[in-house]
C-alpha cells in the first residue's frame, strides 16, 4: 500500500527532484523549472519526507545525492519514464490503429495483395506503422481471437463470437500449367477440358478436385505449388492476384477460366470489441479501392 505522504507526492515533485539531481543545485534547477529556488527546496523537503530518506547532500557547492538518495533517485527516474510512456500511448490514440495495425494475411494472398499498399497505406493512415504475419487461415483467425493480430484478411470461413467480418472482393482461380501442356498458350480454356488426373490443387482452391472427383489436393505455398507443376507436368488452379508472378517463371503459363471462373471470396476479420472501429472500416475502404485496380477482381457494390 501507498503510505499517505507518498500518494500526495506529483508526478511534478519527481520531475523537480530530477532536475536537481541533473543541475547539480538547487538555483540551477529553479530557473530550468521556472519556479523559485525556495519552492523548489520545499517540494524536494517534501519528497523527501514521504519517502522516509534524504535524497541529497546540502551545503556544499554542488548538490550530490546521498548513497541511499542516488538509488531512490535512479527509481524516480524510472517512474518518470514509466508516466512519460504512459502519456505517448494516450496520445497514440488520436494516431490510426494506436500506431500500429497488425494484420494477418495467408501466404497465398498476402505476397500478391499487399505490395500494391506500400504505397497507399501510409497516405491514409499517417504515422500508423502496418505489421504483417504470415499463417493459415485458422491459425490467424485464433490469433486475432486471442488478441495478437488487431484483423487478418482471409477467405471467408464462419467466424468465431466477437469477431466481425466484412466481404472485400471475389478473386477468380486461374489455371497454371506447365508450358510443355498441350493446353498451355491459350489464353483461356473451359474447366471441361482438363484432366483431373493432371490436378495438382490447394485445399484451399478446389476441395473436391474438378467437379468434385477429387485430385491431388496440397496444402502449400504458391511457388511450392509452381514447383510441383513444373515438376511433374499438368495443371492448378492458382488465384489471379498472383498471375504476374507465377507467369514471370519460363516453365510456366496461365490462362483464364472460360465462363464463370470458380474463386475464393476475400474477407477482413476483426475483433467487435477493437477501439479502432473507423479506422478498420477506413482500411477495408482503402483494400477495395486496391482490389478495384487489379484484373480480375470482382468488388462488391457499396451499400
Amino acid at each position: 500500500m501507498i503510505s499517505t505522504a507518498l500518494s500526495a507526492v506529483s508526478l511534478r515533485d519527481l520531475a523537480l527532484v530530477q532536475a536537481v539531481h541533473r543541475h547539480g543545485s538547487f538555483n540551477s534547477a529553479a530557473r530550468a523549472m521556472h519556479i523559485s529556488p525556495s519552492g523548489l527546496s520545499h517540494q524536494v523537503q517534501k519528497v523527501e519526507q514521504a519517502l522516509g530518506a534524504p535524497l541529497f547532500e546540502r551545503g556544499g557547492r554542488r548538490v550530490v545525492p546521498t548513497a541511499g538518495g542516488q538509488r531512490l533517485l535512479e527509481r524516480i527516474e524510472a517512474v518518470l519514464a514509466a508516466a512519460e510512456h504512459l502519456q505517448q500511448a494516450a496520445r497514440a490514440g488520436t494516431v490510426a490503429f494506436g500506431g500500429e495495425l497488425r494484420l494477418g494475411v495467408p501466404a497465398s494472398l498476402g505476397p500478391y495483395l499487399l505490395p500494391h499498399l506500400i504505397e497507399p497505406f501510409p497516405q491514409h493512415f499517417p504515422a500508423a506503422r502496418l505489421s504483417l504475419s504470415e499463417g493459415k487461415p485458422r491459425g490467424l483467425l485464433r490469433r486475432l481471437h486471442e488478441g495478437e493480430l488487431d484483423a487478418v484478411l482471409a477467405p471467408t470461413v464462419a467466424a468465431a463470437s466477437g469477431i466481425a467480418t466484412r466481404p472485400l472482393f471475389f478473386e477468380p482461380w486461374e489455371v497454371m500449367f506447365r508450358a510443355d501442356h498441350p493446353l498451355a498458350g491459350r489464353a483461356s480454356v473451359a474447366l471441361a477440358e482438363l484432366e483431373q488426373a493432371e490436378a495438382t490443387l490447394m485445399a484451399e482452391s478446389h476441395p473436391g478436385g474438378i467437379d468434385g472427383q477429387g485430385g491431388h489436393v496440397q496444402d502449400v505455398s504458391l511457388e511450392s505449388l509452381a514447383a510441383l507443376v513444373a515438376l511433374r507436368g499438368g495443371y492448378a488452379l492458382v488465384p489471379a492476384l498472383a498471375r504476374e508472378r507465377l507467369a514471370s517463371m519460363p516453365e510456366l503459363t496461365l490462362a483464364h477460366v472460360q465462363g464463370t471462373a470458380p474463386g475464393r471470396e476475400i474477407a477482413l476479420y476483426w475483433r467487435e470489441a477493437s477501439p479502432w472501429l473507423a479506422d478498420i472500416q477506413a482500411f477495408a475502404a482503402l483494400l477495395q479501392e486496391v482490389a478495384r485496380g487489379r484484373p480480375g477482381l470482382r468488388v462488391p457494390p457499396e451499400d
